[in-house]
């Protein structure tokens, strides 16, 4: 059975690094990992170049339905064609933002994302990975960094590939929306009441996974008596 192989839930607001350590905890576990803000990237990608607009919920529900989404090796695919690039620019996160609000969008991907949960373990990363997706996740950690700290992480990954990118309007998106985010009606941004929280604003990335597998060690199941021990 699926629901008997544990999951590390990871939320978190955008950029706050979910992404980066959801991969390094996975590799240091032999885990499989599940970038779900991606899913909803490459609906908001698909539809971008389909001319589907916002307001025509059924066409995008099609749309996350059929998605011809493939990750392979570390790399994702979106209809035979590599989109790893393409998803991360802020044109596709703010669509992906404001589709994830919609009830449709969000009911289409959810068997999709659930499917992911197989053997020997699962780290999901996204904004309600621990609330309503996996809800009996093993662990749930609420990853969050201040937001200027967040601003100028997504400002350099943008540079580094090459990106133009202006803090001052990366600062005002992102506030925006992580307001969005949180006040949406399904699925709030919010963390679990079991949720471990953790800021990583002036963590490294191998201090935050650290973090992680130290809480791991204290209250995964194998940290817990066995039944009639």
């Amino acid at each position: 059975m699926t629901d008997s192989v544990p999951v590390i839930a990871i939320d978190g607001p955008t950029a706050s690094g979910k992404g980066t350590v959801a991969h390094a905890v996975a590799r240091e576990l032999g885990w499989r990992v599940l970038d779900s803000g991606a899913l909803y990237r490459l609906t908001a990608l698909a539809a971008l170049r389909g001319n589907v607009p916002l307001e025509d919920e059924p066409r995008l529900c099609a749309v996350a339905r059929d998605l011809g989404a493939v990750f392979e090796d570390g790399a994702i695919y979106l209809d035979g064609r590599e989109a790893g690039d393409d998803i991360r620019r802020e044109e596709v996160g703010n669509f992906a933002s404001r589709l994830a609000a919609l009830p449709g969008v969000r009911a289409a991907l959810l068997g999709r994302q659930r499917a992911f949960r197989r053997p020997p373990g699962l780290v999901a990363d996204g904004r309600d990975m621990g609330t309503v997706v996996f809800p009996d996740a093993a662990l749930k950690i609420f990853l969050v960094a201040d937001v200027e700290a967040r601003a100028r992480r997504r400002c350099k990954q943008l540079i580094d590939k090459g990106i133009s990118a202006n803090l001052a309007d990366l600062l005002r998106d992102m506030r925006e929306r992580d307001a969005r985010d949180a006040s949406r009606t399904v699925a709030p941004l919010v963390p679990a009441k079991d949720a471990r929280v953790l800021d990583s604003s002036h963590l490294t990335v191998e201090q935050t996974v650290r973090a992680i597998l130290d809480f791991w060690r204290i209250s995964g199941p194998s940290a817990r008596p066995q039944a009639g021990a």
